[in-house]
């Protein structure tokens, strides 16, 4: 994957570089990167697709119905190992071969984006309203996601981590989220980040040093 550089996020990304809330500190990101392997991508991939397909291969008749079973599909294959791709991208130091694919949630449209908002960042909107002349937050971001990518082309997921596959859980994070927004078409990911954290613990949850590791099979995703 291949970071992209687009002006249409600058604003919001200057703005979630550090809200100061009381307590707590929020920070987030947008991010775009192209589907085209930079790297230990192609060997990561290559070891991802092996890894699915030979834990499909020792599927049996007699099993019980799995949701895995759709991965026998090589183009939700690809869209499983873009994400995990982007996973690495996004977080460098954190080793994410304990992730697994049920984590991934697909989103039916924009509503989950915007409840997200609505749940976690209701604050950071007021104050987003307050220094720009009282323009929505929601409408800028989908603004500039979909100048980057086309939002009614995508395919929207959500990265829903346990303790085994969380970049924040070490780090005193009150909650994360994380956002995908990707194009088939355009072999586009922009992703969304965001994470609230204790002003008592680190906020340096947006650095890291690149770790090497392959990932493990992903099973159970909803592609």
């Amino acid at each position: 994957m291949k970071l992209l550089e687009y002006t249409p996020f600058d604003n919001v990304n200057v703005f979630f570089e550090q809200l100061n809330l009381g307590d707590c500190t929020i920070r987030g990101n947008l991010e775009a990167f192209s589907c085209k392997h930079a790297g230990n991508d192609r060997r990561l991939s290559i070891s991802l697709e092996h890894d699915i397909l030979d834990y499909l291969g020792k599927s049996s008749d007699s099993d019980p119905p799995s949701p895995v079973e759709h991965l026998s599909c090589r183009s939700s294959r690809k869209t499983l190992i873009y994400l995990v791709l982007t996973l690495g991208h996004m977080y460098p130091d954190y080793d994410f071969s304990a992730v697994r694919a049920h984590l991934f949630f697909r989103e039916e449209d924009m509503e989950s984006f915007r409840q997200m908002l609505d749940n976690y960042l209701s604050e950071a909107c007021m104050l987003w309203a307050a220094k720009n002349e009282g323009s929505s937050l929601l409408d800028s971001m989908t603004k500039a996601i979909d100048e980057v990518i086309k939002i009614r082309e995508c395919d929207i997921y959500s990265y829903n981590p346990d303790s085994d596959g969380d970049p924040f859980l070490e780090k005193g994070a009150i909650w994360s989220i994380n956002f995908f927004f990707y194009n088939r078409k355009l072999k586009r990911v922009v992703s969304f980040r965001c994470c609230c954290t204790s002003k008592f613990a680190g906020d340096d949850f947006l650095a890291g040093v690149l770790s090497e590791g392959e990932e493990d099979a992903l099973i159970d995703m909803d592609i």
